[in-house]
């Protein structure tokens, strides 16, 4: 009822109560009590109108196991947040542990919401384990110094002292889009390599390679991206995760496509979800750039299918909607989620699970 209330009042501002009841079939005073008793929720202005709170958003994170990434964009939608909130208050509760590909979109976020003029709290109370690997693995060292954390922000040290001393791990590595730390490929490339033997090395460099050259090319703004590595041993798995923070993939061969791509453009003119059917074309097809030189916008195609000598998946997270890419022993299956948070620039995880050679490198 609660949720049904909240989107009745986002389309119906300034609605009173028996209004919201009789419109969505429920009794006037069941309504009334949700209205009074989530006063963080909802406020009452001296008509007795009723109008969603936009002061404060609060997105939860909750549960015992691994946070995946749909976890997390749930807790999103499930929150309504929106550009009207002036605060957002993340939390992370019952010490649930979080995937990098999770982390990585909740810094993205969190920054991208201070740089939008909102006040942001990442509360790590209830998740003191977590709190301790984000100071271990450099995250704080990325967010943004307007961000508060509770119940205190790391002073950073842990993850200094530790930098570089375990293959398992690259820590939060910051990409300058003008100035591209060019050891940031070298270093992922050799941890892969450590964790999962030299025959996944040529791979590797195709993946990590393209996708960091892709946030310089595809991010157009002075925000730093990120780059970062996780070893997950007991499955056998590793995450590599690189992000950008600007236009994005979609965002900058979008306007390009009509002129340079006027085939491509009818295509995707009759898709259901556009960005969805470019990064499609853009990961089975290539051959698209925003630039006019020959051999360019290969490189996603082309780690791809390097990707997909292992059983390897891609996530691709642009604007409000995500991309997979699945590689099995049955071939190439791809998937969406569309209508999810805004969340600007291009966020791509590589996931190869080390045990599942499909074919010899």
């Amino acid at each position: 009822m609660l949720d049904q209330i909240r989107a009745f009042l986002q389309e119906n501002p300034g609605s009173k109560a028996r209004t919201i009841a009789a419109q969505l079939g429920f009794e006037r005073p069941a309504v009334s009590r949700i209205l009074h008793d989530h006063s963080d929720k909802f406020q009452q202005n001296k008509d007795f109108d009723w109008f969603v709170n936009y002061e404060a958003c609060h997105v939860e994170f909750t549960g015992s196991g691994w946070l995946t990434p749909w976890d997390f964009e749930k807790a999103l939608l499930k929150s309504s947040l929106q550009r009207e909130h002036k605060s957002v208050v993340f939390i992370l509760k019952d010490d649930c542990k979080a995937l990098l590909e999770v982390l990585s979109r909740l810094l993205a976020i969190c920054n991208q919401l201070v740089a939008a003029g909102k006040a942001v709290t990442l509360d790590l109370d209830g998740s003191r384990k977590t709190l301790t690997y984000l100071d271990r693995v450099g995250f704080f060292g990325l967010l943004d110094a307007e961000v508060t954390v509770l119940p205190q922000r790391p002073s950073g040290d842990l993850a200094r002292a530790y930098q570089g001393n375990n293959d398992g791990v690259i820590e939060f590595r910051s990409i300058d889009p003008q100035e591209p730390n060019q050891r940031i490929p070298d270093l992922l490339l050799h941890s892969f390599v450590a964790c999962a033997g030299d025959s996944y090395s040529q791979t590797a460099f195709t993946v990590l390679a393209e996708l960091f050259g892709n946030v310089t090319e595809h991010s157009r703004t002075s925000s730093p991206g990120f780059a970062c590595l996780q070893f997950y041993k007991k499955a056998m798995k590793i995450q590599a995760v690189i992000s950008d923070n600007g236009l994005g993939i979609i965002g900058t061969l979008q306007p390009a496509l009509a002129d340079r791509y006027p085939e491509t453009a009818r295509r995707i003119a009759t898709a259901s979800h556009a960005g969805v059917a470019l990064l499609k074309e853009v990961f089975s097809r290539g051959g698209l750039s925003q630039v006019d030189e020959e051999g360019r916008g290969l490189g996603l195609m082309v780690s791809a299918d390097a990707a997909s000598k292992f059983r390897a998946r891609v996530s691709v997270r642009q604007s409000d909607f995500e991309f997979g890419i699945h590689h099995g022993l049955d071939g190439v299956r791809f998937s969406e989620r569309v209508g999810l948070a805004h969340l600007a620039g291009t966020h791509i995880c590589f996931e190869f699970k080390l045990d599942a050679a499909i074919q010899s490198p």
